[in-house]
Formats: structure tokens, sequence, C-alpha cells
């Protein structure tokens, strides 16, 4: 051991313990029960095992304990974005793909076909860029992984840009926002624009976060650490205060987490702020778009003195094999095609096939946990697939690798043609395109929505 540290040797670590003993004891407070140095005894915290307090401190250590559970935001309302509530729905633990018989897969596959058939699953173009990156993507010293972000994230903008929600008088709200990257590079869009506020949510603690590196005195940054699941945009109280127009933007919003941030934006957020019960509207028909239309024109209205609707959705999607049945809002839609559930949770997991193909895993992948909780941007959420959820070796001969990538992007364009449908049901034009090439970013499919003309009052300066 160093000297003036613990002279345990951590097995698992194949180290010395770090950690600096009490003067004239060899081993520090964690160990020295373990080495019988004193007659103290250490138990594991109930709060979190992981690490051990001493037994006559216990109550004290309860009080300050990292792990105790933290008093909830004004903001944080169990649930609420959720989804359904009737678990008898949720099918059991399905078998996996690799187990399906010949016959089950190519059931599945018909059933696929022919839900999508007649659905306008050929996305268009709208690769753009913006103005405030130029500089960042002409400079030589980034590397090929921050060229491609810094070109998703041009072509985000560029995408906002033409929808015309770069404004003032808005709140930009990103979800999963991780380091912030995407709400800096809005906000160095606007250097010159009044009344601007951003919220970032993310659930994780974020390191390397570039929220500071905003030049504008007068433009608000707030960090919202909450799942999307429980969060109730209109309490936040400086939205609650200012009630400015919604922008919701996300880059790369793992699976569920789309769906969540929509029921956020689209159900929870609108709905509170109108004053109306949290419950979701009635079920609609496919065909009565227009009068859908027109009853939230009347809401939004009569309520306009209220709260401002959404102005627009600008999210780019990631990990469909992310996505849960509980959560997901295109429910009606599949119902509507003669899918459930279990059809579901099968396109879900063969949508991973579009990106992954025959590989068994990528050199490049990076952690789950990276994934999940976007607090890592360096590599997309494509890279994490294994042997086993591709079901590589018990399809091979059964499809051609062809076969399987256009199976997996039907599967993707139908669960985002269920999001399309849940947003037009609601008063918004919606729409999918490719908004960066497949080089840049196999997950390269953005979903944006605005209200339907005459739906949202100008911005106020």
């Amino acid at each position: 051991a160093a000297p003036g540290r613990c002279a345990y040797f951590v097995a698992r670590k194949k180290r010395f313990c770090k950690m600096v003993p009490a003067a004239g004891r060899r081993f520090c407070g964690e160990h020295g029960q373990q080495e019988g140095e004193n007659g103290r005894k250490r138990i594991p915290c109930p709060l979190d095992p992981k690490h051990t307090v001493y037994e006559d401190q216990l109550q004290k250590h309860l009080k300050k304990c990292n792990s105790r559970e933290k008093p909830k935001p004004v903001y944080f309302v169990q649930d609420i974005n959720a989804g359904l509530k009737d678990v008898a729905e949720i099918p059991e633990k399905q078998v996996p793909i690799s187990s399906l018989s010949k016959e089950e897969l190519e059931n599945l596959i018909i059933k696929l076909k022919k839900a999508s058939n007649g659905l306008e699953l050929h996305l268009g173009e709208e690769i753009l860029s913006h103005q405030a990156l130029q500089e960042a993507l002409n400079d030589p010293k980034n590397g090929e992984s921050a060229f491609k972000h810094l070109k998703q994230q041009a072509s985000i903008l560029g995408n906002m840009e033409k929808l015309h929600l770069l404004g003032p008088g808005r709140c930009f709200v990103e979800f999963g926002a991780g380091r912030g990257k995407l709400s800096h590079w809005v906000d160095t869009a606007l250097q010159n624009v009044e009344n601007i506020q951003f919220l970032l949510v993310e659930r994780a603690t974020t390191r390397f976060k570039v929220d500071g590196k905003h030049k504008r005195r007068d433009s608000i940054f707030e960090r919202l650490q909450v799942d999307i699941q429980h969060l109730c945009l209109n309490k936040v109280p400086i939205l609650e205060k200012k009630k400015l127009p919604v922008v919701g933007i996300g880059k790369h919003l793992c699976g569920a987490a789309t769906d969540l941030a929509l029921r956020c934006l689209v159900e929870s957020y609108t709905t509170c702020c109108n004053g109306e019960s949290e419950e979701p509207p009635p079920k609609r028909s496919r065909n009565d778009k227009t009068e859908v239309a027109s009853n939230s024109s009347a809401d939004n209205e009569s309520n306009k003195d209220d709260c401002k609707p959404v102005a627009g959705i600008v999210i780019a999607l990631c990990c469909h094999h992310k996505c849960d049945w509980t959560h997901y809002v295109g429910r009606e839609f599949f119902k509507s095609v003669g899918l459930g559930p279990v059809e579901f949770h099968y396109f879900q997991r063969m949508s991973s096939w579009a990106t992954c193909g025959m590989r068994e895993t990528t050199t490049k992948a990076s952690t789950s946990e990276e994934s999940e909780d976007q607090t890592d941007d360096t590599e997309e959420h494509e890279q994490t697939f294994s042997k086993t959820e591709s079901g590589s070796d018990t399809l091979q001969g059964v499809l051609t690798v062809e076969e399987r990538k256009e199976i997996g992007c039907l599967c993707k364009r139908l669960i985002d043609h269920g999001r399309t449908e849940y947003l037009q049901q609601r008063g918004y034009k919606a729409a999918l395109q490719y908004y960066t090439e497949s080089a840049v970013s196999l997950e390269n499919v953005l979903l944006t929505a605005v209200p339907s003309p005459s739906l949202i009052p100008e911005p106020t300066m």
C-alpha cells in the first residue's frame, strides 16, 4: 500500500484501497471492521447496500446519505405521461424472435406488410443546414464523430427554421438533453432574439454540460432532472410565469422516450394548461381529422388568454427496439389495422434489423447505460445490438440480409406512422423525413409537427 493510504487489498480491483485512514490506523473506516482493527461494527446501508456505515451512527448517516430519497420537484406528477393504465392489456413475456418457427415468422411478416399496405412509407429528404453551425462545421480540429453530430444538429436547426420555429417569445424544451448541445446551437442561432428560454430535460446527472457556454446573458437555461414519464410541463415555474409557446426538441430520443415526450407536450401540457381534465381525448376514427382539428381550434381559441399551445415538435428518432406498448402513442392506429401488443413486441424487436444487419456486435458499441441515459453522444444508439437480439444464427437461410433490412425499416416506419397519426388526430400537421444521410447516422429520420393553420397565436416579443 502507498504511504498514508489504507492497507486493505481490494481483490476485485486488484489494487490497494486508496482511502486515507485515521491517524494511527492502518485501515480506513470501511475496511477496519473487516480486519478487526476496532470493536465498532459496520453494517450495509439500508438505502444502498453498496456502502457500509457504523451501526452506532446509522440514524445520523441516513439523514445525509446520498442515496436518500430527494424531495420531488413541483413539476413531478407520477406517471402523468405513462399512457396505458390497464395492465391486463400488457402481454406476458414473449419468446425471442430467434425461437420463433419459420411459419410464425412468416405470419408476422405477412401481418406487417398487410398493415403497411396503402400507407405513405417512402420518406422525403430535408437535409438542411444552418448558418449558426458553419464555423464549427468548417473547423478542421473536429474529428469525424464530432463532424457527424454537427451535420445532424445543423439539419435539425435548418428544419426548425423552415417551420418558422426559430423566433422570439418561445420556450425550447430539449428532451433527453444529455450535455445540452442541441439547445446550445439553438441559442447560438438566436443570438439577437429576445424573450427565449430553454428547459433541458434529463433524468441522469450529466458531466461535461455545455449549458454555461451560451454567451447571451438574457437567455434562460434551466435543467429539469426528471424522467419524462413524470414531467408536468405546465407546473415548471418559469413556464407558469411567462406561458411562452413551447417548442419540443430532441436529438436521438431513445424509443419510448419519444412517446413519453409526445404525451408530455400534446396531452399533459396542453390539457393541464387549458384547465381540462388530464384524461386522454376520446377515441377517434382515422377519417375524422378535420373535425378534430376544428375542435382543437375552438378549444385553443377559448383558452388563448390562459395558455399558448405547443408551437412545434422536432425530434430525431432513435432506438425503435426500445419502444414499449405501455407508453406507445400509436396504439389506436395499431388496433385499427388489426394489430395488438404481441405484434408490436415483435415489430419493435425486428426494427433493429434495419441498422444491425447480420453483424454480431459492432466495434464502436457504446454502453447500454450511455444509450439509455443519453449521457454520452459520441456514438449513435444503433450501435448497441448483439447477436442474440438480431437472431442471426436462427434466421440465416430464412431471410437474406437485404430482406431483414427491408423488414426492419418497415417496422420502424409502421411504428412512426402511429406517432404521426396520433399527432394528426390532435390537430397537428405531422411529418417524417430523412434529415441526414445514412452515412452520417443510420438513425436519420426526423419527426416534425406544428399545429394546423390558425391554431397558434403570434409569438409575443
